[in-house]
């Protein structure tokens, strides 16, 4: 019998596995695939991240996959940036790593190619899916083997490795269902508050000059504004609507929910009272100059003066967060913003905030909130349990040629 072969199936974590990896084409139409799904084709940076640490992987360069050289090539910081007050990478790996275990976890992937990132390693891994098919390898038995013999072995390593794969798949569901009950990320963490259980979410958005002003031209007659006044008064503030676009995409996205677009002035405080409300907007918001008057960091308008401020309650003598309407904005260097979460004693209800002095300052509160690394940031200077606690967080960002820079964490408050 010394020329009977046996058919074995090697299995994942043999001596064999290096001589059954993925090819490059291979890898390379799984990432494809992976970056067309929607975990990774609606987000700006997390593709990139994913793609670039693949072909760098590829390309025989692992060994330079390092925090620094990714913060530079990927997400373009400067060479010398800290990476300890600036963790993009870390968190931006953290996310992508949980995507992906989301991707494998969805039914029909279950047999395709894996492309992993390992925690604590900025390496990618290819594999070919831990129950999927393997190439069969033709081992030459002993010559002094007896043919029984033989079939004893093959029976009983047949059932050993079904014992094996058995004990694997309950270990794989394992990993993947705790991956998906583990710890909410930052941005589920920020709001998941106000999203809650309702079934809607309110928006309540701010006006500009023109649209918080009273009609003129039919003010002695019955026939009520004019085409051209109801037109004036409809204008938005492009930071408001930025801001609203941001707001509108993240929860749709994460908290699938309806959302009650309105005008701060048309909301009442019965409306307010049945259900969670998204607040845009300071000066030009009745609402969020109304809620938040009790909280640390709260907006005050001097009506003599025409200036505004942020007014810290801890430190009240602190004018540090002042706007002054009519200084020319080409001077502007600096805008602040205030973003807050609470539980309002007077709606009973969440209450956000999403609220600059200006326009600067709106787009870096709106762009704080709904981008995860800025609130990955915040959950890493938070209490425990901060997601339970209300909370006020005081920016800043700089204006660079009339751009708006990223937002920056000056204070924060819990309680």
């Amino acid at each position: 019998m010394g020329g009977t072969a046996i058919v074995r199936s090697e299995f994942p974590g043999s001596d064999r596995e290096e001589a059954i990896q993925p090819g490059r084409q291979e890898v390379c139409a799984q990432l494809a695939r992976l970056l067309v799904s929607p975990l990774f084709n609606h987000s700006k940076h997390y593709p990139s991240l994913l793609r670039y640490v693949v072909n760098e992987t590829l390309e025989g360069r692992g060994g330079h996959l390092k925090e620094r050289a990714l913060g530079v090539e990927v997400f373009g910081r400067d060479p010398d940036y800290d990476s300890n007050a600036d963790p993009v990478v870390r968190t931006s790996a953290c996310e992508v790593r949980k995507r992906i275990a989301q991707y494998y976890h969805e039914p029909g992937h279950e047999a395709e190619i894996r492309i992993d990132l390992p925690s604590g390693s900025y390496i990618a891994e290819f594999h070919f899916a831990a129950l999927g098919p393997r190439p069969l390898v033709l081992a030459e038995p002993p010559a002094s083997t007896r043919f029984p013999d033989l079939v004893r072995h093959v029976v009983r390593r047949k059932w050993a490795l079904v014992a094996v794969a058995a004990a694997a798949a309950v270990t794989v569901l394992g990993i993947r269902a705790a991956e998906l009950r583990g710890t909410p990320s930052a941005l589920e963490s920020f709001w998941n508050p106000v999203w809650g259980s309702a079934d809607s979410v309110m928006v309540a958005l701010g006006g500009t000059p023109a649209a918080n002003s009273q009609p003129t031209a039919a003010a002695a007659g019955d026939a009520g504004p004019t085409f051209r006044e109801v037109m004036r008064n409809d204008a938005l503030a492009f930071s408001d609507a930025l801001t609203m676009a941001r707001l509108t995409g993240l929860t749709r996205e994460y908290a699938k929910k309806k959302l009650d677009i309105r005008r701060a002035a048309v909301f009442t405080l019965t409306d307010l009272r049945k259900g969670p409300v998204i607040l845009v907007g300071a000066f030009n918001n009745s609402w969020t100059m109304r809620l938040d008057k009790d909280l640390r960091f709260t907006y005050e308008w001097n009506d003599e003066t025409h200036t505004g401020m942020i007014r810290d309650r801890q430190d009240p003598s602190n004018r540090s967060w002042l706007h002054e309407p009519s200084i020319p904005y080409s001077k502007l260097t600096r805008d602040y913003a205030v973003v807050s979460r609470f539980l309002n004693p007077l709606t009973e209800k969440m209450v956000a905030v999403v609220a600059g002095m200006g326009r600067d300052g709106t787009i870096a509160a709106g762009e704080f909130v709904t981008e995860p690394r800025y609130l990955e940031m915040l959950a890493s200077r938070a209490p425990k349990h901060w997601e339970r606690k209300n909370l006020q967080v005081l920016l800043a960002t700089d204006i660079v040629n009339g751009n708006t820079g990223p937002p920056r964490i000056l204070d924060t408050c819990f309680w």
